[in-house]
Protein backbone atom coordinates (compact mmCIF):
# COMPACT_ATOMS: atom_id res chain seq x y z
CA UNK A 1 0.00 0.00 0.00
CA UNK A 2 1.58 3.46 -1.11
CA UNK A 3 2.04 5.73 1.83
CA UNK A 4 2.14 9.81 1.76
CA UNK A 5 6.23 9.54 1.43
CA UNK A 6 5.96 7.87 -1.54
CA UNK A 7 3.20 10.14 -3.04
CA UNK A 8 5.77 12.91 -2.36
CA UNK A 9 8.44 11.11 -3.65
CA UNK A 10 6.75 11.05 -6.91
CA UNK A 11 5.75 14.23 -6.94
CA UNK A 12 9.08 15.87 -6.13
CA UNK A 13 8.10 17.44 -2.80
CA UNK A 14 8.55 17.46 0.94
CA UNK A 15 6.44 14.84 3.02
CA UNK A 16 5.21 18.23 5.01
CA UNK A 17 4.07 19.55 1.74
CA UNK A 18 2.26 16.42 -0.01
CA UNK A 19 0.48 16.01 3.90
CA UNK A 20 -0.52 20.29 3.13
CA UNK A 21 -1.57 19.66 -0.23
CA UNK A 22 -3.76 16.54 0.81
CA UNK A 23 -5.54 17.84 3.37
CA UNK A 24 -6.15 21.00 1.07
CA UNK A 25 -4.42 23.83 2.76
CA UNK A 26 -3.98 27.02 1.23
CA UNK A 27 -0.31 27.52 1.91
CA UNK A 28 0.19 24.97 -1.34
CA UNK A 29 0.01 26.84 -4.84
CA UNK A 30 -2.04 24.84 -7.05
CA UNK A 31 0.37 24.22 -9.30
CA UNK A 32 2.27 22.06 -6.45
CA UNK A 33 -0.91 20.33 -5.24
CA UNK A 34 -1.99 19.46 -8.54
CA UNK A 35 1.09 17.40 -8.93
CA UNK A 36 0.52 16.09 -5.34
CA UNK A 37 -2.65 14.71 -6.22
CA UNK A 38 -1.63 13.08 -9.42
CA UNK A 39 0.75 11.25 -7.45
CA UNK A 40 -1.40 10.37 -5.23
CA UNK A 41 -4.11 9.23 -8.19
CA UNK A 42 -0.66 7.23 -9.83
CA UNK A 43 0.19 5.27 -6.36
CA UNK A 44 -3.55 4.68 -5.81
CA UNK A 45 -3.02 6.54 -2.39
CA UNK A 46 -5.67 6.71 0.30
CA UNK A 47 -5.95 9.05 2.77
CA UNK A 48 -7.63 5.88 5.43
CA UNK A 49 -4.01 4.94 7.07
CA UNK A 50 -4.26 4.57 10.95
CA UNK A 51 -2.51 8.37 11.13
CA UNK A 52 -4.97 9.84 9.16
CA UNK A 53 -7.62 8.22 11.31
CA UNK A 54 -6.07 9.57 14.35
CA UNK A 55 -5.59 12.73 12.87
CA UNK A 56 -9.27 13.54 11.56
CA UNK A 57 -10.85 11.83 14.63
CA UNK A 58 -12.93 14.20 17.28
CA UNK A 59 -11.30 15.66 20.70
CA UNK A 60 -15.08 16.81 21.51
CA UNK A 61 -13.49 20.18 22.27
CA UNK A 62 -13.45 23.09 20.94
CA UNK A 63 -10.92 26.73 21.64
CA UNK A 64 -11.96 30.56 22.73
CA UNK A 65 -8.87 32.37 21.80
CA UNK A 66 -9.08 35.64 23.07
CA UNK A 67 -6.28 38.77 23.70
CA UNK A 68 -6.56 38.55 27.05
CA UNK A 69 -8.94 36.47 29.63
CA UNK A 70 -9.07 38.92 32.22
CA UNK A 71 -11.88 41.72 33.04
CA UNK A 72 -15.60 41.55 32.51
CA UNK A 73 -16.46 41.36 29.09
CA UNK A 74 -14.10 38.36 28.57
CA UNK A 75 -15.67 36.67 31.13
CA UNK A 76 -19.23 37.06 30.20
CA UNK A 77 -18.07 35.69 26.33
CA UNK A 78 -16.36 32.99 27.93
CA UNK A 79 -19.49 31.88 29.70
CA UNK A 80 -22.11 32.38 27.09
CA UNK A 81 -19.67 29.72 24.70
CA UNK A 82 -19.47 27.64 27.70
CA UNK A 83 -23.07 26.83 28.12
CA UNK A 84 -23.25 26.30 24.54
CA UNK A 85 -20.63 23.92 24.29
CA UNK A 86 -21.48 22.06 27.21
CA UNK A 87 -25.54 21.91 25.63
CA UNK A 88 -23.65 20.05 22.45
CA UNK A 89 -21.50 17.56 24.93
CA UNK A 90 -18.69 19.33 24.15
CA UNK A 91 -15.84 20.76 26.58
CA UNK A 92 -14.36 24.23 26.02
CA UNK A 93 -10.59 25.37 26.11
CA UNK A 94 -10.26 28.92 26.39
CA UNK A 95 -6.27 30.12 25.82
CA UNK A 96 -4.28 33.48 25.34
CA UNK A 97 -3.07 34.98 22.49
CA UNK A 98 -0.40 37.25 23.96
CA UNK A 99 2.62 35.98 21.85
CA UNK A 100 1.69 36.39 18.61
CA UNK A 101 2.48 34.28 15.89
CA UNK A 102 4.62 32.59 18.66
CA UNK A 103 1.78 32.34 21.22
CA UNK A 104 0.37 28.65 22.25
CA UNK A 105 -3.33 29.84 20.64
CA UNK A 106 -1.56 29.88 17.21
CA UNK A 107 0.27 26.50 17.26
CA UNK A 108 -3.45 25.45 18.95
CA UNK A 109 -4.83 26.16 15.75
CA UNK A 110 -1.98 24.91 13.27
CA UNK A 111 -1.91 21.69 14.87
CA UNK A 112 -5.57 21.24 14.99
CA UNK A 113 -5.67 20.17 18.77
CA UNK A 114 -9.49 20.79 18.98
CA UNK A 115 -12.46 20.19 16.50
CA UNK A 116 -12.88 24.24 15.95
CA UNK A 117 -11.94 27.32 17.30
CA UNK A 118 -13.94 30.68 17.77
CA UNK A 119 -11.48 33.47 17.82
CA UNK A 120 -11.67 37.11 19.00
CA UNK A 121 -7.61 38.25 19.16
CA UNK A 122 -6.36 41.14 16.99
CA UNK A 123 -2.87 39.85 17.26
CA UNK A 124 -3.65 36.86 15.18
CA UNK A 125 -3.55 37.50 11.74
CA UNK A 126 -6.02 37.10 9.39
CA UNK A 127 -3.10 35.59 7.62
CA UNK A 128 -3.00 32.60 10.19
CA UNK A 129 -6.76 32.00 10.44
CA UNK A 130 -7.05 31.72 6.54
CA UNK A 131 -3.81 29.02 6.47
CA UNK A 132 -5.80 26.61 9.31
CA UNK A 133 -9.74 26.88 8.86
CA UNK A 134 -10.87 24.97 6.53
CA UNK A 135 -14.58 22.93 5.90
CA UNK A 136 -12.71 19.85 8.60
CA UNK A 137 -11.40 22.73 10.53
CA UNK A 138 -13.91 25.32 10.93
CA UNK A 139 -13.25 28.84 12.39
CA UNK A 140 -15.60 31.70 13.57
CA UNK A 141 -13.58 35.15 13.67
CA UNK A 142 -15.39 37.93 16.02
CA UNK A 143 -14.95 41.29 15.70
CA UNK A 144 -12.92 41.17 12.16
CA UNK A 145 -14.11 40.77 8.46
CA UNK A 146 -12.62 37.49 6.90
CA UNK A 147 -13.97 34.94 5.08
CA UNK A 148 -13.18 31.58 3.37
CA UNK A 149 -13.45 27.57 3.37
CA UNK A 150 -14.15 27.12 7.06
CA UNK A 151 -14.29 30.30 7.95
CA UNK A 152 -16.41 32.93 8.88
CA UNK A 153 -17.08 36.82 10.72
CA UNK A 154 -19.30 38.18 13.40
CA UNK A 155 -18.57 41.95 13.67
CA UNK A 156 -20.75 44.00 16.09
CA UNK A 157 -21.64 47.28 14.31
CA UNK A 158 -19.27 49.42 16.12
CA UNK A 159 -18.91 52.35 13.59
CA UNK A 160 -22.93 53.07 14.41
CA UNK A 161 -22.08 52.89 18.30
CA UNK A 162 -19.65 55.38 18.04
CA UNK A 163 -21.37 57.57 15.91
CA UNK A 164 -24.75 56.89 18.73
CA UNK A 165 -22.09 57.44 21.49
CA UNK A 166 -20.80 61.32 20.18
CA UNK A 167 -23.99 62.07 18.74
CA UNK A 168 -25.76 61.83 22.02
CA UNK A 169 -23.24 64.37 23.55
CA UNK A 170 -23.39 66.51 20.53
CA UNK A 171 -27.28 66.43 21.21
CA UNK A 172 -26.73 67.49 24.74
CA UNK A 173 -24.82 71.03 23.44
CA UNK A 174 -21.07 69.33 23.78
CA UNK A 175 -18.65 71.07 21.53
CA UNK A 176 -15.33 69.61 22.94
CA UNK A 177 -15.43 65.97 23.01
CA UNK A 178 -12.31 63.80 23.41
CA UNK A 179 -12.06 60.14 22.21
CA UNK A 180 -10.24 57.91 24.55
CA UNK A 181 -9.00 55.19 22.34
CA UNK A 182 -8.25 51.36 22.84
CA UNK A 183 -5.36 49.54 21.33
CA UNK A 184 -4.49 51.03 17.28
CA UNK A 185 -4.74 47.70 15.62
CA UNK A 186 -8.22 46.99 17.38
CA UNK A 187 -10.63 46.22 14.99
CA UNK A 188 -13.22 47.36 17.40
CA UNK A 189 -11.30 50.77 18.21
CA UNK A 190 -11.10 51.35 14.44
CA UNK A 191 -14.94 51.34 14.02
CA UNK A 192 -15.71 53.42 17.32
CA UNK A 193 -13.18 55.92 16.11
CA UNK A 194 -15.08 56.42 12.80
CA UNK A 195 -18.20 56.22 14.39
CA UNK A 196 -16.54 59.16 16.33
CA UNK A 197 -15.55 60.90 13.64
CA UNK A 198 -18.59 61.09 11.36
CA UNK A 199 -20.78 62.39 14.50
CA UNK A 200 -17.89 65.20 14.41
CA UNK A 201 -17.65 66.22 11.05
CA UNK A 202 -21.49 65.56 10.56
CA UNK A 203 -22.11 68.65 13.61
CA UNK A 204 -19.14 70.55 11.91
CA UNK A 205 -16.84 69.69 15.00
CA UNK A 206 -13.04 69.03 14.59
CA UNK A 207 -11.48 66.36 17.05
CA UNK A 208 -8.19 68.10 18.99
CA UNK A 209 -5.28 66.02 18.81
CA UNK A 210 -4.58 66.36 22.11
CA UNK A 211 -7.98 65.04 23.51
CA UNK A 212 -7.28 61.82 21.33
CA UNK A 213 -5.24 59.50 23.59
CA UNK A 214 -5.14 55.63 23.64
CA UNK A 215 -6.29 53.56 27.35
CA UNK A 216 -5.52 50.50 25.76
CA UNK A 217 -9.09 49.24 26.56
CA UNK A 218 -7.98 48.76 30.28
CA UNK A 219 -9.38 50.50 33.51
CA UNK A 220 -5.86 51.48 34.43
CA UNK A 221 -5.47 52.74 30.89
CA UNK A 222 -8.23 54.99 30.85
CA UNK A 223 -6.97 56.10 34.51
CA UNK A 224 -3.84 57.53 33.31
CA UNK A 225 -4.31 59.08 30.14
CA UNK A 226 -7.22 61.02 31.63
CA UNK A 227 -4.40 62.16 34.58
CA UNK A 228 -2.43 63.22 31.54
CA UNK A 229 -5.34 65.22 29.83
CA UNK A 230 -6.15 66.86 33.27
CA UNK A 231 -2.23 67.80 33.40
CA UNK A 232 -2.73 70.11 29.84
CA UNK A 233 -5.26 72.46 31.80
CA UNK A 234 -7.88 72.74 28.95
CA UNK A 235 -10.48 70.66 29.44
CA UNK A 236 -13.13 68.70 27.33
CA UNK A 237 -16.77 69.30 28.16
CA UNK A 238 -17.09 65.59 27.39
CA UNK A 239 -15.37 62.38 27.13
CA UNK A 240 -16.33 59.16 24.99
CA UNK A 241 -14.19 56.24 25.84
CA UNK A 242 -13.62 53.31 23.94
CA UNK A 243 -15.07 50.83 26.30
CA UNK A 244 -17.07 50.92 29.60
CA UNK A 245 -13.24 49.96 31.72
CA UNK A 246 -11.25 52.71 30.28
CA UNK A 247 -14.68 54.98 31.17
CA UNK A 248 -14.78 53.94 34.86
CA UNK A 249 -10.86 54.03 34.87
CA UNK A 250 -11.07 58.01 33.83
CA UNK A 251 -14.36 58.41 35.98
CA UNK A 252 -11.91 57.74 38.98
CA UNK A 253 -9.23 59.94 37.61
CA UNK A 254 -11.46 63.01 37.18
CA UNK A 255 -13.06 62.83 40.61
CA UNK A 256 -9.32 62.79 42.20
CA UNK A 257 -8.51 65.95 40.42
CA UNK A 258 -11.95 67.38 42.40
CA UNK A 259 -13.92 67.24 39.01
CA UNK A 260 -17.18 65.78 38.95
CA UNK A 261 -18.97 63.43 36.24
CA UNK A 262 -21.15 64.67 35.42
CA UNK A 263 -21.58 68.03 36.46
CA UNK A 264 -18.24 69.16 35.13
CA UNK A 265 -17.09 66.64 32.67
CA UNK A 266 -19.83 64.24 31.04
CA UNK A 267 -19.05 60.60 30.19
CA UNK A 268 -19.90 57.63 27.56
CA UNK A 269 -18.71 54.28 27.56
CA UNK A 270 -18.95 51.42 25.42
CA UNK A 271 -19.92 47.32 26.04
CA UNK A 272 -22.77 48.15 28.78
CA UNK A 273 -20.44 45.59 31.12
CA UNK A 274 -22.24 44.48 34.37
CA UNK A 275 -20.37 47.17 36.33
CA UNK A 276 -21.84 49.97 34.40
CA UNK A 277 -25.26 50.31 35.93
CA UNK A 278 -23.55 49.96 39.76
CA UNK A 279 -20.31 52.66 39.34
CA UNK A 280 -21.29 56.33 40.82
CA UNK A 281 -22.85 57.94 38.64
CA UNK A 282 -24.18 55.09 36.96
CA UNK A 283 -22.50 54.80 32.67
CA UNK A 284 -24.30 55.94 30.33
CA UNK A 285 -22.60 53.20 27.31
CA UNK A 286 -23.63 51.48 24.31
CA UNK A 287 -24.83 48.59 24.67
CA UNK A 288 -23.43 45.70 22.70
CA UNK A 289 -24.87 41.82 22.90
CA UNK A 290 -21.79 40.42 24.38
CA UNK A 291 -23.68 36.85 25.92
CA UNK A 292 -25.60 36.94 22.43
CA UNK A 293 -22.73 37.33 20.56
CA UNK A 294 -20.58 34.27 22.25
CA UNK A 295 -23.75 32.36 21.89
CA UNK A 296 -23.83 32.93 18.18
CA UNK A 297 -20.70 32.29 17.88
CA UNK A 298 -20.70 28.98 19.43
CA UNK A 299 -24.23 27.69 17.48
CA UNK A 300 -22.21 29.04 14.11
CA UNK A 301 -19.13 26.69 15.05
CA UNK A 302 -21.58 23.65 16.03
CA UNK A 303 -23.42 24.30 12.56
CA UNK A 304 -20.16 24.17 10.46
CA UNK A 305 -18.84 20.96 12.56
CA UNK A 306 -21.80 19.28 11.57
CA UNK A 307 -21.66 20.15 7.67
CA UNK A 308 -24.53 22.51 7.79
CA UNK A 309 -24.72 25.62 5.84
CA UNK A 310 -23.83 28.82 7.08
CA UNK A 311 -23.74 32.57 6.11
CA UNK A 312 -20.02 34.19 5.51
CA UNK A 313 -20.91 36.76 7.75
CA UNK A 314 -23.02 38.43 10.39
CA UNK A 315 -23.62 42.04 11.66
CA UNK A 316 -24.89 42.51 15.40
CA UNK A 317 -26.70 45.49 16.38
CA UNK A 318 -25.90 48.02 19.06
CA UNK A 319 -28.05 50.17 21.47
CA UNK A 320 -28.12 53.50 23.20
CA UNK A 321 -28.64 52.89 27.65
CA UNK A 322 -28.96 56.48 28.42
CA UNK A 323 -27.93 56.57 32.54
CA UNK A 324 -26.47 59.62 35.01
CA UNK A 325 -22.78 60.55 33.50
CA UNK A 326 -24.07 62.84 31.18
CA UNK A 327 -25.65 65.70 31.41
CA UNK A 328 -26.34 68.46 28.77
CA UNK A 329 -24.46 72.08 28.70
CA UNK A 330 -27.88 74.34 29.39
CA UNK A 331 -28.19 71.98 32.85
CA UNK A 332 -24.82 72.98 34.02
CA UNK A 333 -24.74 76.28 33.22
CA UNK A 334 -28.02 76.52 35.14
CA UNK A 335 -26.46 74.72 37.91
CA UNK A 336 -23.14 77.36 38.27
CA UNK A 337 -26.07 80.48 38.14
Amino acid sequence: MATIKDVAKLAGVAISTASYALSGDRRVTAKTKEKVLEAAKQLNYRKNGFAMDLKRSRTNTIALILTDLSGPYYSELIRSVQDVALSNGYDLVACSSMGGKESTAVKFLREKRVDGAIVLAHNITDEVLLQTASSNFPIVAMDRVTTGEGLISIVVDGELGGYKATRHLIDHGHQSIAFVSGPANSYDNMLRYQGYLRAMHEAGLEEKAKWRLSGNFVRDGGYKVTKMMMMQGELPSAIFYGNDEMAIGGIKAIEEESYSVPDDISVIGFDDIQLAEYINPPLTTIRQPMHESGSLAGHLLFQMLNDQEVNDSYKLKVELVERKSVKSVEEVSKSLI
